[in-house]
């Protein structure tokens, strides 16, 4: 065999690049072409800066088979967003269906373990069907070692995965253990075992869409944000990480604010609040109001909608909300929304976020059905992440705190720092309907049944006035200021300023023991 020249040796790499960049059979890419799906490497430089991507391995195959196809179904590399560093990696559907291999799996924890190392979030555009069969334990294996590398990078820097096709077995665990799971509608499918497996196995009849769509995995829980497009994925991970540190050893991206005086006072707050105290009101709208500016990200909007999780600033800095929505349940917190408010508020505590309470809630919820679906420890989770987090707490109570609500929503014995509340709040075990049953329930049944409504409205007319009261909250210390709805937004930073400094350690010990 003839030695080559440095000049055809050039040209063979060249030629082996060329191939890389598109490496699935011609009928794979054909099918994608026509279905308007984008390559991985389109996808990854429509979502970073543009020339930042840094590819690696992008020559890998499966060992020992030589006409296997180059990258072994993922693309992996380095780049930057916003001028800040991110690892990425994206599957390729035209290549063994996205599937795990060995190589692939090498890949990915290459991009995985450098970012442990450097510290940098990791992005994962999912497109995959699952493990590869005909590679047994190794595919497996490979998911194992993915799944290793996600728990030192769990709360160290943040892990976002974007949902852009179908989604089965492995390939749906692994983005459900990253932070946020963003999905395209119409696109993204996430399910454990197939239509086809299930009707195999139990004789259930239903399509990929009814099973995992992404609508349908929203109310499951497992998808942070639903978006329309590719376009918006892209977007909302952009959005993410201006209000994310790179690891939890750093500061969230500072913003510019408005001055105080800017802000000054907003006498529009003043009339905000119904005077009905059972009227509904959209809190999000309340939310806009009490940032730097409108915009406000909420995470899993559509889940358990009676509590709000939402990322906003308050002067300049990434601030976590977690807010009643009276418009659903009247507010109270059943189990999905404990489960939906525990984790965002461990996700904020880990990356060092302040917290912002805004309370109008009457109570977890009442009901069978919440007893069956274990409210006694889902909630019971919530109140334990609250204590648990030791970043700034501050709790804005604006109507109804009542009973184990009142607790968990930033309470100063469940360690919250610094308690404001409007003159229209109220604090107590529970409202004035329940109440009056419990404590004259009796009383009005011997009443004669022409005064037993009026004898009921004046007993709830006194409980809400004297024993609803925040006045009796603050004059007890519960309290650390009652303020006009004017002057929230300017109480507010100065309560997060006051606790910029704030430090708080556990008891040595292993670890905490979550809740059932």
């Amino acid at each position: 065999m003839t030695a080559r020249t440095t000049a055809e040796k050039i040209a063979d790499l060249r030629a082996r690049l060329e191939k890389a960049q598109d490496p699935g059979s011609e009928h794979s890419r054909a099918k994608r072409d026509e279905a308007g799906r984008t390559t991985p490497r389109q996808r990854i430089n429509a979502l970073l800066d543009e020339g930042t991507f840094v590819e690696i391995g992008a020559l890998g195959k499966t060992p020992g088979e030589e006409d296997a196809p180059y990258s072994d179904g993922v693309v992996t590399g380095y780049g930057r967003i916003d001028g800040r560093p991110v690892a990425i990696y994206a599957h390729d559907k035209t290549v063994f269906g996205g599937s795990v291999g060995v190589t692939f799996g090498k890949k990915v924890c290459e991009v995985m373990d450098m970012a442990i190392r450097i510290g940098c979030p990791v992005i994962g555009i999912q497109d995959s069907g699952g493990a590869r069969i005909q590679d047994a334990v190794t595919s497996l294996a490979m998911y194992s070692e993915i799944a290793r590398r996600q728990m030192p990078l769990s709360g160290r820097s943040p892990q976002i995965s974007i949902m852009l096709g179908k989604c089965a077995g492995g390939a749906v665990y692994a983005p459900v253990t990253t932070d946020f799971v963003i999905a395209v509608d119409g696109e993204a499918e996430m399910y454990v075992t197939g239509p086809a497996v299930i009707k195999e196995v139990t004789g259930e009849d239903i399509t990929s869409a009814e099973l995992g769509g992404a609508r349908q995995q929203e109310h499951n829980g497992n998808v942070s944000l639903v978006v329309e497009s590719e376009e918006a994925a892209f977007h909302a991970v952009h959005e993410l990480l201006d209000h994310l540190p790179l690891t939890c050893f750093e500061e969230s991206p500072l913003f510019e604010a408005p001055s105080d005086k800017e802000i000054g006072v907003d006498l529009e707050l003043d009339s905000f609040m119904p005077d009905d105290t059972n009227a509904g009101y959209d809190m999000v709208e309340l939310l806009e109001k009490l940032g730097d500016d409108e915009n406000i990200l909420e995470i899993q909007p559509n889940f358990a909608p009676n509590l709000i999780t939402a990322f906003g600033r308050i002067d300049g800095r990434s601030v976590g909300f977690v807010a009643s929505q009276p418009m659903q349940y009247a507010g109270c917190i059943d189990a999905d929304a404990a489960d939906k408010g525990a984790r965002f508020i461990r996700i904020c505590d880990a990356y060092n976020i302040p917290l912002v309470f805004v309370v109008d809630t009457p109570g977890y919820l009442p009901g069978v059905e919440q007893e069956k679906v274990g409210l006694i420890h889902r909630g019971a989770k919530l109140a334990f992440a609250v204590v648990e987090a030791t970043v700034p707490k501050i709790t804005l109570i604006v109507r109804k705190a009542y009973g184990g609500a009142y607790a968990v929503m930033g309470s100063k014995n469940l360690t919250g720092d610094i308690n404001l509340a409007w003159p229209t709040a109220q604090i107590a075990v529970m409202g004035s309907a329940a109440a009056v049953v419990m404590l004259q329930g009796k009383q009005l049944a011997a009443a004669p049944p022409e005064q037993r409504g009026y004898l009921k409205k004046l007993f709830m007319d006194f409980y809400d006035e004297n024993m609803t009261s925040p006045y009796v909250a603050a004059e007890r210390g519960y309290i650390d200021a009652m303020i006009q709805p004017r002057d929230t937004r300017l109480a507010l930073r100065r309560a997060l300023r006051q606790m910029a400094d704030k430090q708080d350690a556990d008891l040595p010990k292993k670890h905490t023991i979550m809740p059932m």
